[in-house]
């Protein structure tokens, strides 16, 4: 260690080289004077107490801006701690997802491990409305916006009452329909406020904004985390494979004393060299296949995608009619029912595709990996699409898109069956976040569970076909973007769903386990968690994008409904931002906003913009070279390692019989020498100059090992 090198260097029973000496004294200059933290460095805690007291001694004076800086770096670092610990949940699910990951594979525990993160983006965007609109609302307490206007609805023939629903199903069907709600803050219409020049508090821009800021943040977070999770060999090229040595001799962790650990740990290395093997043979697959092989394969591969792009196609119909049909036939008696028949599609379809297209992809003998993103990637088609067509078909039906109708040319949308057209939206998403979450625990219980007993109650070839499901986790992913990009659709229409979604992500974390632990299978093909996680944010970012482009065509072009909400009075919800710069906004503040949204600002924004993705660019490629590079010096480093071993076996005196290391692999003229002869890479120091008298001698007074009367 260092201090007790500098303690009892003087009395030593011989005086260290001068050389030795110079070394440590430049070494102990340098840590004095360098930057870096402390508790950085790769030393022991008396070591660093020891460089402390090398930068601060005792009775030095520090000044008041050091002391600042230092209380800075301190607070900042907690801070950031903390901001990790909060990232991570606080631990949440930390002991499940370590007996999942050990039992089951890294691959299965990123789904749980994605759920997790999912949980804590709705709690974010739970806190933000709160805090910037239902606690301003409650504490302000505006006052009335006034009476509604006074206008007339020409319909031909009337609004349709819902009269016909019996009477015994109303309030059960009211909760699961939303309408138990209509009057509360979980939907739009109940929300109200008095006009923008009577409070100091605009609620109508907290209530426009704080839905944008919050899919700005999920967006950030969930990009964030993208990269994070790349695939480590997008940085370290396709043909890397980390040895098979280190995980034999380094993946045991000796701070493990509980039975239940250890055989966890076992469970997790062997799940680790299943990987590792699998990957190893299909490479050696794909390297031996001949060209013909490999049009066959693409031509297969053309001909599987072509026939899951017209199932998709076919499903995508369906769910278009099915909520056409049930928006138009709000006076029929079988109403109740046909209220849950696109919810209902939408989930049968959801429920067979990624079955259906599992199955085609299995046939073609993927790699597990390409199985699991080429599964997902048409699983994300299907059930983007149909969230697409579903709002497509809604925005038809309630706010007359494509369509003539006389209330929707005179008010702008389709006021005669929509009094509150939010509302309407919202009880529609209200209802296919709910059904999503009833389906997942009705297949759990329903059929999963008595799948299981079944196998294992009776004996037999069918039964042993049948066997317990497979825990396929891109249908499960998707089950979960599925229902979390409808929470974000709705984060305007229903400000309170995320609170909804929260609860039911917490309850299918313990569904799903217990389906994985009792009900399920591990798949016997294994795949790495860095190889999914990036398609599972991928397909969360894609989930966004869906949500915010018609909710960006809703806010600043489809009018509001005239009786209901906060912007009742207003052509659209973005005429509130024009209205509140215009009474709030200095003219030179104005002037500043009007220029930011002005086509003059866009050309040096673009420009901007052009030099910041160049200068990305340009790193990526310094660092993809760098990196080629340090792959070279450990090869290098590898060679003269081998070289120093046989100049030491050449050296020690022949019949001592003593072994020195292993016989390398190729011999010295079949292999060249390395560019720095003596050294291990490329810009070591130079070597050193012969030292006088016998070579052999001095190369051998080198490798001296102690004796014992030494020792």
């Amino acid at each position: 260690m260092l201090r007790q090198w500098s303690v009892g260097s003087g009395q030593a029973s011989r005086e260290p080289e001068a050389g030795v000496e110079e070394l440590w004294e430049q070494e102990m200059a340098r840590l004095q004077s360098s930057q870096a933290l402390v508790r950085e460095l790769p030393y022991a805690m008396v070591d660093k107490r020891f460089i402390r007291q090398l930068r601060e001694p005792e009775g030095a004076k520090t000044s008041c801006w050091q002391r600042w800086q230092r209380r800075r770096r301190a607070v900042g670092r907690r801070l950031g701690e903390a901001a990790r610990r909060l990232a991570q949940g606080f631990g949440l699910w930390e002991g499940a997802l370590y007996e999942i990951g050990g039992l089951f594979g890294t691959g299965i525990q990123s789904y749980f491990t994605f759920l997790r993160f999912l949980l804590l983006l709705n709690l974010l965007t739970l806190l933000l409305t709160a805090s910037f609109v239902l606690l301003p609302l409650v504490w302000l307490r505006p006052r009335d916006p006034g009476p509604a206007l006074n206008f007339t609805l020409q319909c031909s023939d009337g609004l349709q009452s819902q009269t016909g629903v019996p009477r015994f199903h109303n309030q059960l069907w009211n909760v699961l329909t939303g309408r138990a709600f209509n009057n509360t803050y979980l939907f739009y219409g109940a929300y109200r406020a008095g006009p923008e020049s009577g409070s100091a508090y605009s609620i109508r821009l907290a209530y426009l904004l704080s839905p944008l800021a919050c899919l700005l943040l999920c967006f950030c977070g969930t990009l964030r985390r993208m990269v994070k999770g790349l695939p480590q060999r997008l940085f370290l090229g396709q043909d890397y494979r980390s040895p098979v040595s280190v995980k034999v001799f380094s993946s045991w962790d000796f701070c493990i004393r509980g039975q239940e650990a250890a055989t966890i740990k076992k469970h997790e290395i062997s799940n680790e060299f299943k990987v590792e093997l699998e990957e190893g043979r299909r490479f050696l697959q794909v390297q031996q296949q001949t060209r013909t092989q490999r049009i066959c394969h693409l031509l297969t591969y053309l001909r599987v995608n072509v026939l899951i792009g017209l199932l998709v196609v076919g499903a995508i119909s369906v769910i278009f009619w099915a909520t056409k049909y049930s928006q138009d036939n709000k006076e029929d008696s079988l109403f109740v029912l046909l209220q849950y028949l696109p919810p209902g599609v939408i989930a049968l379809v959801n429920f067979l595709g990624p079955l259906l297209f599992v199955f085609l992809i299995q046939l073609e003998n993927y790699p597990p990996n390409t199985e699991i993103n080429l599964a997902l990637l048409w699983c994300v088609v299907l059930k983007l699409a149909s969230l697409g067509i579903f709002s497509f078909s809604l925005g038809q039906t309630v706010l007359c898109i494509g369509r003539n109708k006389t209330s929707c040319v005179a008010y702008g949308y389709n006021a005669c069956d929509y009094e509150c057209w939010e509302n309407a939206v919202g009880e529609e998403l209200y209802k296919l976040s709910i059904f999503n979450f009833l389906l997942t625990v009705a297949f759990a219980f329903c059929v999963s569970l008595p799948r299981r007993l079944l196998v294992e109650r009776f004996t037999g070839s069918f039964w042993t076909w049948l066997d317990r499901e497979e825990f396929l986790v891109p249908k499960n992913v998707l089950d979960i973007v599925a229902g979390q990009t409808v929470t974000w659709m709705g984060l305007f229409y229903c400000p309170l769903l995320p609170l909804l979604n929260s609860v039911f992500i917490f309850l299918t974390f313990y569904i799903k386990k217990y389906t994985l632990m009792r009900n399920s299978k591990a798949s016997p093909r294994r795949f790495r968690a860095s190889s999914s996680t990036f398609f599972f944010q991928l397909v969360l970012i894609l989930g966004l994008f869906l949500a915010v482009m018609p909710l960006g065509y809703v806010v600043s072009s489809i009018h509001s409904s005239w009786d209901c909400g906060l912007f009742s009075n207003y052509s659209a919800p973005w005429q509130v931002v024009p209205e509140l710069v215009a009474l709030r906004l200095p003219p030179s503040g104005q002037r500043i906003l009007h220029y930011i949204g002005s086509h003059a600002f866009s050309f040096p924004l673009l420009v901007l913009l052009s030099l910041v993705l160049t200068i990305c660019v340009s790193q990526s490629q310094a660092n993809a070279r760098a990196i080629r590079g340090l792959r070279k010096q450990l090869v290098w480093q590898v060679q003269e390692k081998w070289h120093l071993v046989e100049d030491l076996s050449r050296l020690l005196p022949e019949g001592s019989g003593v072994p020195v290391g292993p016989e390398s692999p190729h011999s010295r003229a079949s292999r060249p020498r390395s560019f720095c002869p003596g050294f291990p890479c490329p810009g070591s120091p130079g070597p050193r100059a012969p030292r006088p008298g016998p070579c052999l001698e001095d190369s051998v007074s080198r490798f001296r090992f102690s004796s014992g009367a030494e020792l």
